[in-house]
């Protein structure tokens, strides 16, 4: 498929980034409810995939709009202040698509963009329960005459129920590290809604079961080394994840504004007439304002390192013979880009669960209600938080700052 006619299916960037105020607002309404009730929102995604932001990260040359990542990243955001689910649902997504556009150009990143392009979505899985440390992978390809099958299961499989395409960590029938590419409804493979977290409940980021699923020719694509391609990548996924709590937070403050504004009363001490005037109101409203800007510029400023990484990656990618990142002045990026990540996660870590907190203090029992369903904001981030552990992160960055360590910087695993 030539680029001319993916143009066709991908509009322009500001095309593109003038639908999300309408979908944002369009997948925010009935979102707590549908928390509340643990409703998934099949609904939200199919208007997610009619939007074509899927494509946003696709550059110009292979047929998408060419968005960068600070948009990417607000984009996130936004959603994630609509319903943080739909967000944090779009990270295996928008994860596969770097990874295919930061590397050399090969017959199956080709075939997976133009899937994109023509409005899929992918979800998948790498982690496996019950092995002796997370990131392990005992799911392997058994070969049966000239098939390959697989069997087992996997976990924190999330956004698959929403997606057309499975990308699975397994091992081949050789034991070399492999991922395989399916689609979700193929027979074989079984979604489970099996997600017991206390937060981001509507994520499905629950289990793959697979049950002699039939593995294709081309839908095997062999692990390549650490490089800092996989290690920029790496780093925009748990960017990817702060973003998702920066919406979050925004969403404390819009809650908080409406509790004010519509339900609140005045405490029974206070001078105030009502309970916008009231100065401890205010002085919380103000905290929860002061918090969001905060996040919002780490982010963002984040989200600018990670670009730059990412074009050079990119351009690095483009040249003949290429190495993805084989020049000292890129993993200079890339490590740079690892080491803000770790410490914005830590930081918004530590006001957004403030926040999620403070928010209480705007109003007095009745802000408790489970109608306003105000807890899901720090249930959300708190399970967001405990994707990796931030204990490890911290002492990482000491031991880099005192040491000059670098080692789990470049493993490329939760950095």
């Amino acid at each position: 498929m030539n680029a001319a006619v993916r143009a066709v299916r991908a509009p322009d960037l500001a095309t593109l980034l003038g639908r999300l105020p309408a979908l944002a607002a369009s997948i925010a309404e009935g979102a707590s409810q549908r928390e509340r009730e643990g409703v998934m929102p099949f609904e939200a995604f199919g208007r997610f995939r009619e939007s074509g932001l899927g494509t946003l990260r696709i550059p110009v040359e292979r047929g998408g709009p060419g968005g960068t990542i600070p948009e990417l990243i607000e984009v996130v955001a936004t959603l994630a202040a609509a319903d943080s689910n739909v967000a944090h649902a779009l990270r295996t997504h928008y994860n596969a698509i770097e990874l295919w556009t930061s590397a050399p150009r090969n017959d199956n990143a080709e075939r997976q963009l133009a899937r994109v392009l023509d409005g899929a979505l992918f979800g998948g899985a790498f982690t496996e329960l019950g092995t002796p440390k997370s990131g392990t992978v005992t799911t392997t390809l058994e070969q049966r005459g000239d098939r390959l099958v697989l069997n087992g299961s996997k976990f924190y499989a999330t956004g698959t129920a929403f997606a057309d395409y499975a990308s699975i960590a397994v091992r081949d029938h050789e034991g070399r590290d492999a991922t395989v590419i399916v689609p979700t409804r193929r027979e074989g493979l079984r979604v489970k809604d099996d997600w017991d977290g206390m937060g981001q409940r509507l994520t499905a980021s629950g289990s793959l079961e697979f049950s002699e699923l039939e593995v294709r020719p081309g839908e095997l694509v062999h692990a390549t080394p650490r490089t800092p391609q996989l290690r920029h990548a790496s780093s925009l996924r748990q960017l990817f994840l702060v973003a998702v709590a920066a919406g979050i937070v925004r969403n404390i403050l819009a809650d908080a504004l409406q509790y004010v504004r519509q339900h609140a009363r005045p405490a029974a001490h206070s001078a105030a007439a009502t309970p916008a005037e009231d100065p401890f109101t205010q002085w919380v409203v103000g905290d929860l304002a002061t918090a969001t800007h905060a996040v919002d510029a780490l982010i963002a400023d984040n989200a600018r390192r990670l670009d730059r990484s990412a074009d050079a990656l990119r351009r690095s990618a483009a040249a003949p013979e290429a190495v993805p990142g084989d020049d000292d002045a890129i993993r200079q990026l890339v490590l740079d880009g690892a080491l803000a990540t770790a410490k914005t996660q830590l930081a918004v870590s530590r006001i957004a669960l403030a926040a999620a907190e403070r928010l209480f203090d705007a109003g007095g029992a009745s802000a408790t209600s489970r109608r306003h369903n105000f807890d899901r904001h720090w249930r959300n981030l708190r399970t967001i938080f405990n994707h990796n552990p931030l204990m490890q992160k911290a002492r990482v960055l000491g031991d880099f700052h005192l040491n000059g360590t670098t080692t789990h910087l470049e493993e490329g695993k939760v950095f």
